[in-house]
């Protein structure tokens, strides 16, 4: 059992036994490919709820927090030295978002812990949490809006001078993100709950569309998404295919061979034939290079002849233009 960890269980845990490891820890360390699919498979003989956590927009690597708190000894040893923010370094968090050490804690004793002691430890048996735990049902473990997690006092408002000397009024409200320009917030008006942003005082940089309000509640409506341009391809079918990059051939093949293998986890084929990709020698990447240079020369090829033709059709259409005016005249 991982150092300095006690007999303490949550509710439905008592009577669970680890399984056996799915895979070595040097395997799980290694290839991504392999960490992913023995974390699903343990958490589905666990019976335990998996999901990706996403922080700040971006899915959370699992594997690079598994790799980073096993080499320094696990989760037990990185809380007890405190070494959580060393952790997080990795990661690269933006300057300006706090609290990255209790969110990458939080997920990995909720994710991570029981597949450490199997794998890192290779515990068998009960199963066993560490002598300090997340309480279950506290304030923390909501879902984060952003990578901060704040348990701020109730904001009360002053009454309103327009209603002071009929009646009171007040509000109350909570911070649940920060982000550059402010803060995101909920404010509870009696039974209706108004969800908006407030932004700092005289912040620079906003949109010149959006008014300075002066710290004001403001509504927050996302940015609608922009058409999609259409590609000269779909007025003309004759236009030339847009040639591709090595890249884009690399990720096509390896695309196709990931969906037969792994049908129902497309989401993370982007992350790992990106580092596929990186993992190439300069030699291997030269191959898809020199496809992509080929198509290029293709599409550029292709483009001289279409625009020769496109000439030409004018053209015709212009001396068919005049004899039929000769012909109406």
């Amino acid at each position: 059992m991982s150092p300095g960890s006690k007999k303490k269980f949550k509710p439905g845990m008592e009577n669970k036994h680890y399984p056996a490891p799915l895979a070595s820890h040097e395997d799980v360390v290694n290839d991504p490919s392999v960490f992913w699919d023995t974390l699903r498979r343990f958490h589905f003989v666990m019976g335990t709820k998996f999901m990706i956590p996403v922080i700040g927009g971006k899915e959370l690597d699992l594997q690079v927090l598994y790799v980073e708190t096993t080499n320094r000894g696990g989760y037990d040893k990185v809380v007890a030295e405190k070494k959580w923010r060393e952790v997080g370094s990795v990661f690269c968090f933006s300057a300006t978002t706090t609290s990255a050490s209790f969110v990458l804690k939080k997920h990995y004793f909720s994710l991570l812990y029981h597949y450490e002691q199997v794998h890192f430890f290779k515990i068998q048996g009960p199963v066993s949490t560490p002598a300090v735990a997340f309480p279950l049902g506290s304030p923390s473990s909501k879902t984060e809006l952003a990578i901060v997690e704040y348990s701020p006092e109730p904001i009360r408002d002053c009454p309103d001078p327009s209603t002071e000397s009929s009646s009171s009024f007040s509000a109350s409200g909570t911070i649940e993100g920060k982000f550059d320009c402010g803060y995101l917030v909920s404010v509870q008006l009696g039974s209706e709950v108004l969800h908006g942003v407030l932004y700092h005082p005289g912040q620079q940089g906003l949109s010149n569309s959006i008014p300075q309000y002066d710290g004001a509640i403001v509504p927050y409506t996302p940015n609608r998404r922009r058409r999609r341009r259409r590609s000269r391809r779909s007025g003309d079918p004759s236009y030339p295919k847009p040639n591709r990059s090595g890249y884009n051939f690399f990720f096509a093949e390896k695309h196709y061979k990931l969906k037969s293998l792994y049908p129902n986890r497309e989401r993370e084929f982007t992350k790992m034939i990106g580092q596929s990709w990186s993992s190439l020698s300069a030699e291997e990447r030269m191959v898809y290079q020199n496809i992509g240079l080929k198509d290029k020369e293709r599409y550029k090829r292709e483009l001289k002849e279409y625009k020769e033709k496109l000439k030409l059709r004018q053209a015709m259409e212009v001396e068919l233009s005049i004899k039929a005016q000769d012909v109406q005249d």
